[in-house]
């Protein structure tokens, strides 16, 4: 399975890194991401900085603003536009709002795909989800109903509002409710913009607002990490379950000590690998974004297109207390 790969070393987070030395004849390609510091977004440079080596012809710009903000990336994106990369592979702070900046870049010959969280249609030649978005949504609920086997309320912390895929799942969450999940009662729907102090006081302010929540659900890395610290340090172990999507590395500590049953996540090293391997074939002609068509991921296998130009790389796996420890030290 290849979420059993070895790690590369741990990269420095910096506003650049690069796949090898620099030559002539490198097609660049920038990896944009919501924020730097991230450790979702540094696994994914992982592997594409694998996929770069792979392809042997590629230099990956890895990059981001510091915030998860639409105005932060778009000026990254002018600044990639000047420096001719050959193809950008961005995860969006908002999917509107880099159309123009991005249709610019296509306009001067740049591919642009978007994965993690889309860009519309008319901003991007290909999307690439991390997985089905029904079945994410699905899964962040299941998450919580299987440890509430009377049901009862819970809530979700988001990332931003504007954050395209986090909307997407939560949508598809609120549909499965009634004919899957009737005794879980959905309270309320709050963003904490994937900033650990924003995400650390709505946290607290729904457990102050809800004295019967049962779950905090937050399918963001940042704020499932604050929900679980808030749940510890306020003494509400066995009261509160936290639960979403989580990486193992970041999170083992409150499967450990209880403040979390189960998390999910996919696998962000192949997510990166993929965003670029894609980009790369449509940026060099060898694939061709349309639908229906079929697109290799490498040694991650293929995907195909939808009407949208969108593909699902693979559906979310499960971490508990079974393997936690296992996966916590692979990412």
């Amino acid at each position: 399975m290849s979420i059993f790969r070895k790690l590369l070393a741990t990269a420095a987070i910096a506003a650049v890194m690069f796949a090898g030395p620099a030559n002539a004849e490198s097609i660049k390609i920038a990896l944009v991401v919501k924020a730097l510091g991230n450790g979702f977004f540094d696994a994914a440079n992982k592997g594409a900085q694998e996929a770069a080596k792979e392809l042997g012809d590629v230099e990956v710009i890895y990059t981001g603003p510091t915030a998860a903000t639409a105005e932060g990336q778009i000026e990254i994106v002018n600044s990639l536009i000047a420096q001719n990369v050959k193809a950008i592979a961005i995860s969006a702070n908002d999917p509107d709002a880099l159309v123009p900046v991005l249709k610019k870049a296509m306009d001067r010959g740049i591919t642009v795909i978007s994965w993690d969280s889309g860009v519309a249609p008319e901003g991007r030649q290909m999307h690439l989800n991390p997985s089905d978005t029904g079945l994410i949504g699905e899964t962040i609920i299941k998450l919580a109903a299987d440890y509430l086997p009377e049901g009862g309320d819970v809530a979700i912390l988001s990332a931003s509002s504007t954050a395209t895929n986090q909307n997407a799942w939560i949508e598809a969450a609120k549909k499965v409710l009634p004919e899957k999940f009737p005794k879980i009662n959905l309270v309320a729907t709050v963003y904490g913009d994937d900033d650990s102090v924003k995400s650390t006081n709505e946290a607290k302010g729904l457990i102050a607002s809800h004295p019967n929540l049962k779950a905090i659900i937050a399918p963001t890395t940042v704020g499932v990490v604050a929900a679980a610290q808030v749940v510890t340090d306020q003494n509400l172990i066995g009261k509160v379950n936290v639960t979403g999507l989580a990486l193992p590395s970041e999170f083992k500590q409150f499967i450990d000590n209880g403040a979390s049953q189960a998390v999910a996540l996919w696998n962000p090293i192949d997510l990166g690998y993929s965003a670029v391997y894609l980009a790369h074939g449509i940026a060099t002609g060898k694939a061709k974004a349309e639908p229906g068509a079929k697109l290799s991921i490498g040694k991650v296998g293929e995907v195909t297109l939808d009407d949208t130009n969108s593909a699902a790389m693979a559906p979310p796996f499960q971490f508990d207390k079974s393997n936690i420890e296992e996966f916590s030290k692979i990412y």
